[in-house]
């Protein structure tokens, strides 16, 4: 049984509430979200006010308009543009009062009517391009929030800023990275708690050390830095900043080197409750993924890896409880988090749950962190169980790396990743976007393979079992790794698939499932439940999937012709129900290859936009076809082929996590036009495109590794060029 706790406590009283803010709807100002109004937003279904749409974070509505008996006649309401540069959309927008709130690539922020997609706003957070690294994972952004007449967003660079919700005019903006020589950057949406805003960052891949994470609460009306909570412990000797650190320091092995910093960051979704007044927040892995770095003591590495709740007040931590100790497969447990209450063994719990990176759905009591429930919700080999009794995983030998390349599940990506999750008190079920699939860890340090560092995956590197798997090839880059033959028979599935599934947390179990891509990932995006007995999700392949909610079947495919990544949400406007989306290639996705066969970006241009749906709508107009650009004849080569061969392994230790060869949403570098290739260092190293998202590496990269990287790209330029001229025109 489940319900939800937060509109049982308002009982009729919301009801009243609600009437009486009907009335007075035309009478209020723009971005008028208090917690009042957060706390019985199912009493005001028309809204989507914040992350996840109630306190819960459930990403379920109440709304019927459109429902299983008339989505077929779901199309086109409107669109709306979201500009330059067309890069990765992670955000779900918000709808307060009939305007659309959200934010974009940079962490742009826009404000449009609701009904009609036509622009009121929109926010350049002006930010620092020339400043420290760029995230991991493209120059996304995943929300804002909205709070008492101001929206705030987190800026790429990390700044934060409180945006009048009226007139998209700055209020005040404020640094939030404590160190810029190391590479920081922000994506999350901000929380509200309280009478803070609490925001992270990321970095926990990034650079040879990594970064050190932490939190932040910001006063609402000032940006006054109120706390500060660090998640893993500094180097040794050097002062605790909070006092939990202590704790943790026992935890990291005591020989580190002081120029690892530890990774843990908290660059996903917050939730907050507000009768107890805490702010949970899930932490990134551990770094570096190969922990013998830090010396031979097999411990925690505390709080990487973890789920806590901190008091918003203070920001003391209240408890913490750790998925994945001893991090060394970059499980971190930053997805969403879900508060409700079930019943188990018939006593009513409210309960906070994630599906975690690591394969496990984890339901924990949310004022204790005590763990009720463990379970997997897809393969896992890197763990038999959880033992409930310590809360711990029971780890198995298919898991260590360390001895030979090992086919570890889930891979790097996570069964499931940042995607939003939905929960419906309807159904009792969670709507998981699930992710099966492994990676061949590979220790490049003692492999016998070329390669030592790989910018993103320190000295190990996760390689991806798909179509594009060549153990051949990857000799000569990573040393000798199991071939695709032998990886296929260790399972009767494909080795790269993506599901939706149906969980139910009270029963343990999967109640239905849809296969929605396989052979390549085609990164699927996030969930809407509503109480129309539908679930939304779009795909890479670019449509609006709709789905029976209690038994999956399929009710409705919607074509767009634009690859969504980002969950949908719903609202209504004068009795008129919508269901939106924001459409955008990118993510993590730019990081692992050209963009697979399936995908709608390959065929189509990457147009960053909103699409709307509603009842009786037209067909959704797609964005214009892609013509990827032929090779020209390149420079004439000049290098030895030592050069060449060391700028090929540049290549691969720094720019293959953004450029691949083939089509994807950076340039293909094989393909640069005579004057890129004669400002190619002043790119690399200066930063001469910074605006465009390609960061300066002159804090990496000597004019030797410029000239050797340049050589590289000029021997494929011409390996591409004379294979195009061989085939003759098409």
């Amino acid at each position: 049984m489940v319900s939800n706790p937060f509109l049982l406590r308002a009982g009729c009283g919301a009801a009243l509430a609600a009437l009486l803010l009907s009335t007075a709807l035309q009478a209020r100002p723009a971005g008028d979200v208090d917690e009042t109004r957060v706390r019985a937003a199912d009493s005001e279904p028309a809204d989507w006010m914040v992350d996840g749409r109630d306190v819960g974070g459930t990403y379920y509505s109440p709304l019927t308009g459109i429902n299983s008996g008339n989505v077929e006649r779901l199309g086109f309401a409107w669109q709306y543009d979201l500009g330059l540069p067309q890069r990765g959309q992670e955000a779900t927008p918000l709808v307060v009062d009939g305007v659309m709130y959200t934010s974009g690539t940079w962490g742009y922020v826009y404000a449009v009517e609701a009904a009609t997609g036509r622009e009121l706003w929109r926010y350049d957070p002006q930010p620092d391009y020339f400043r420290g690294r760029h995230p991991c994972c493209d120059l996304v952004n995943r929300g804002v929030a909205v709070w008492k007449g101001r929206v705030y967003v987190a800026a790429v660079d990390g700044q934060l800023h409180a945006i009048d919700a009226a007139t998209g005019h700055k209020v005040w903006a404020v640094d939030t990275i404590a160190d810029h020589s190391l590479p920081y950057s922000s994506t999350g949406a901000p929380q509200i708690a309280g009478g803070v805003v609490v925001i992270g960052n990321g970095g926990a891949d990034m650079g040879h050390y990594a970064v050190r994470g932490y939190v932040s609460a910001y006063d609402l009306n000032t940006g006054a830095l109120k706390w500060r909570f660090y998640t893993v412990p500094p180097a040794r000797g050097q002062k605790y900043e909070n006092p939990e650190l202590a704790a943790a320091d026992k935890t990291w092995d005591p020989h580190r080197p002081p120029q690892f910093n530890g990774g843990g960051t908290v660059w996903g979704g917050f939730a907050y409750d507000p009768d107890l007044n805490l702010v949970y927040f899930g932490t990134a892995n551990a770094a570096p993924y190969d922990l013998r770095q830090l010396g031979p003591a097999h411990l925690d590495s505390l709080y990487a890896a973890s789920i806590i709740a901190l008091d918003a007040r203070t920001g003391r931590m209240a408890w913490y409880y750790q998925t994945t100790p001893r991090d060394s497969w970059d499980y971190d447990a930053v997805q969403k988090l879900i508060l409700t209450r079930l019943t188990l063994h018939g006593r009513p719990r409210e309960v906070i749950m994630q599906a975690n990176k690591n394969g496990f759905y984890y339901v924990l009591d949310r004022k204790s962190g005590k763990l009720l429930s463990a379970d997997k919700f897809t393969y896992v080999n890197w763990a038999s169980r959880i033992d409930m009794k310590t809360g711990r995983p029971v780890v198995t030998a298919a898991a260590n790396w360390y001895a030979s390349p090992k086919n570890v599940y889930p891979s790097w990506a996570g069964a499931h990743t940042w995607n939003p999750t939905s929960f419906s008190p309807r159904t009792g079920l969670t709507y998981i976007p699930v992710i099966d699939l492994s990676a061949v860890w590979v220790d490049m340090l003692h492999n016998g393979g070329p390669l030592k560092f790989l910018n993103g995956f320190f000295t190990v590197q996760g390689l991806f079992p798909d179509d594009t798997y060549d153990a051949a090839d990857l000799r000569h880059i990573y040393g000798p790794v199991p071939s695709l033959d032998t990886l296929k028979a260790t399972r009767d599935v494909k080795l790269v698939r993506e599901l939706l599934r149906a969980w139910d947390p009270v029963k343990r179990r999967i109640v239905w499932e849809r296969e929605t891509s396989s052979g390549i990932r085609g990164y699927d995006g996030g969930v809407l439940s509503t109480a129309g007995n539908l679930v939304f999700q779009g795909r890479g392949s670019g449509g609006l999937w709709v789905y029976a909610a209690d038994t999956g079947k399929v009710l409705k495919v919607v074509p767009t012709g634009s690859h969504i990544m980002a969950a949908p949400m719903t609202y209504s406007v004068d009795g008129v129900q919508y269901v939106a989306v924001q459409a955008g290639y990118g993510g993590a996705a730019i990081t692992v290859g050209p963009i697979p066969p399936s995908s709608a970006a390959l065929k189509y241009q990457n147009v960053n936009r909103i699409i709307a749906f509603r009842i009786d709508g037209g067909p959704v107009p797609t964005p214009p076809l892609r013509v990827d650009p032929p090779f020209t004849e390149p420079p004439q080569q000049t290098a030895s082929a030592a050069q060449i061969r060391a700028g090929e392994l540049m290549f691969v230790q720094e720019c293959s996590r953004c450029h691949v060869f083939g089509p994807s949403v950076t340039p293909d570098l094989r393909k640069m036009d005579p004057g890129v290739h004669a400002a190619f260092k002043d790119i690399l190293l200066k930063g001469a495109r910074a605006p465009l998202g390609m960061e300066r590496f002159d804090d990496i990269l000597s004019d030797a590794d410029a000239d050797n990287l340049h050589a590289y790209l000029i021997d494929q330029a011409w390996k591409g060029y004379r294979a195009q001229q061989a085939a003759g025109p098409h």
